[in-house]
C-alpha cells in the first residue's frame, strides 16, 4: 500500500513541478507520512531521485518545444550546482530554523508582487544581454542554489519569478529555464547524499517512474495552454507553499 500511495504522490508531484514548481509540497510529506521512522536525510535523498528524474524529463520535453535562452540559463546552472552543494554542506554546520520561520513571509511577498503585477510574465521580452545577463544569472544561481542546498522548499517558485522579473521572460520560457537550473541543484544534492549513503534506491526509482509520468502530463498541459495557465498554477502553488510552510514553522508541534 505504501508503494502505491507514494507512486501516486510522485505522479502528482511531477505534474505540479512540470508546470510551476513546488512538487515537493506533495512528495516530501508523503514520504515522511509513509516512513516516519526513517532518517530524514534518507527520505530527502530518496525524494531527490524521483524529483530529479521528473525534472529531467520535463526539461527534455520543454527543450524540444520552447527555446532555451542559454545566455542566462547556462551560467545559472553552473553557479546553482556549485552553491547547492555548498548549501548542503552548510546544512551540517548551521541551523535551518531561522530560514524555516522566514520562508512563509518571503513567499507572501512573492505572491503579493505576482498578483499585483497582472501583466508579469505574460509577454516574453528578454531584458538583459552580454555581461550583465551572465552576472545576473550567476547571482541567481548562487543565491537560489545555496538556498536549495541548505533548505529547499519553494526553489522552483523562486527560480520562476527570478527568470520572469530579472530577465523579462514570460512564464513558459521561465519554466523551461527553471527546469534546467533545478535539475542542477537536485543533481548536486543527490550526489552529496548518495556519497553519504542517504538514498533508498529501490523506492526512489519506483517513485521516479511516477514522477516522470506526471511531468509528461504537466509539461504537455503547460505547452498546450501557455503562459497564462502557468501563471495561474504558479499563484496556486505559491499560496499552498505559504500555508504549508507557515504550518510547519509555527503550528506543528
Amino acid at each position: 500500500m505504501e508503494l502505491a500511495f507514494l507512486a501516486a504522490a510522485a505522479f502528482l508531484a511531477g505534474l505540479i513541478d512540470a508546470v510551476a514548481g513546488g512538487g515537493g509540497l506533495v512528495q516530501i510529506p508523503a514520504l515522511f507520512s509513509a516512513y516516519p521512522n526513517l532518517s530524514p536525510a534518507t527520505l530527502i535523498g530518496t525524494n531527490k531521485v524521483a524529483a530529479m528524474s521528473g525534472t529531467a524529463a520535463a526539461a527534455w520535453r520543454y527543450g524540444r518545444r520552447v527555446r532555451v535562452y542559454w545566455g542566462a540559463t547556462g551560467p545559472a546552472i553552473v553557479a546553482a550546482f556549485l552553491f547547492s552543494m555548498l548549501g548542503a554542506y552548510a546544512l551540517t554546520l548551521i541551523p535551518a530554523d531561522p530560514l524555516r520561520k522566514a520562508l512563509p513571509f518571503v513567499l507572501l511577498l512573492l505572491l503579493g508582487y505576482t498578483v499585483a503585477k497582472k501583466n508579469l510574465g505574460t509577454e516574453h521580452a528578454p531584458s538583459l544581454s552580454g555581461r550583465a545577463e551572465r552576472w545576473a544569472a550567476i547571482g541567481v544561481g548562487i543565491v537560489i542554489g545555496f538556498y536549495d542546498g541548505i533548505f529547499g522548499p519553494g526553489t522552483g517558485s523562486f527560480l520562476m519569478i527570478a527568470f520572469v522579473r530579472i530577465f523579462g521572460y514570460d512564464f513558459l520560457h521561465a519554466s523551461v529555464s527553471t527546469k534546467f537550473v533545478n535539475l542542477a541543484t537536485n543533481l548536486a544534492a543527490l550526489l552529496l547524499l548518495a556519497a553519504k549513503g542517504h538514498i533508498w534506491w529501490q523506492l526512489g526509482l519506483i517513485m521516479a517512474v511516477g514522477n516522470v509520468a506526471g511531468s509528461q502530463v504537466g509539461s504537455r498541459l503547460a505547452l498546450k495552454h501557455g503562459s497564462g495557465f502557468v501563471r495561474k498554477v504558479f499563484i496556486f502553488v505559491v499560496l499552498a507553499l505559504i500555508l504549508k510552510t507557515a504550518y510547519d514553522a509555527f503550528l506543528r508541534g
